[in-house]
């Protein structure tokens, strides 16, 4: 296990101008980590368990629910090392590399996708905890699919060497190199999940 200062530590922040009056995120289960099923689309089975968390829906101070979108821009969770920046159907991923507290041989992994890395990123940078690093990428993917602007958030150990330049989401989805850990213990903000008959879910478009 992660040790508990070391988890107090990775904590998400973001411009609080890209997200005013933030209160706190909604979550469709579709968006957790594990999940089985879509949240977008049809809403059918994915491919295999979802590897991470998705922020996108949250509720403002006033009560409304709204969606982020490609001005989002966030911090990394804790001071560390850019090992990769890789491509996926939305954008880029951006790979840190963060030092265990518990275990010499091991890294903590976190790996931001669907963005557009900020133009002094770059692999062997290294970063501190509340760096800004990246916007969300604006929602269109090579397959010509349009998707709704959203961050995805990844967290891993490993104590295996990786080669991160050869890194993709098929390895880090099923690759027994990776031990994927549920992101919501580690993003430091007020949340809620919301049930699958909640209309914020119900109603999600493909793309606005």
């Amino acid at each position: 296990m992660i040790a508990q200062n070391s988890t107090q530590k990775r904590v998400l922040s973001f411009d609080e101008l890209a997200v005013p009056g933030f209160r706190e995120w909604l979550f469709c289960t579709g968006m957790l980590f594990q999940a089985k099923g879509k949240w977008w689309g049809n809403k059918g089975p994915r491919k295999r368990r979802h590897e991470g968390l998705d922020l996108l829906l949250y509720r403002d101070r006033a009560g409304s629910i709204k969606k982020i979108d490609h001005s989002f821009k966030f911090s990394v969770m804790s001071d560390g090392v850019v090992v990769g920046i890789i491509r996926d159907f939305l954008g880029k991923s951006i790979i840190v590399e963060h030092a265990s507290s518990l275990d010499d041989s091991e890294n903590v992994l976190t790996i931001y996708g669907h963005t557009e890395p900020c133009e002094n990123i770059h692999p062997g940078l290294k970063v501190k905890s509340g760096d800004f690093i990246a916007s969300v990428a604006g929602g269109f993917d090579r397959s010509a699919t349009a998707m709704i602007p959203h961050l995805h958030i990844s967290v891993a150990r490993t104590n295996a060497a990786i080669c991160y330049d050869r890194l993709n989401w098929d390895i880090i989805g099923s690759s027994e190199m990776f031990e994927l850990l549920d992101p919501l213990n580690f993003i430091g903000c007020r949340y809620r999940i919301l049930g699958d008959d909640d209309p914020s879910c119900r109603s999600l478009p493909i793309c606005d």
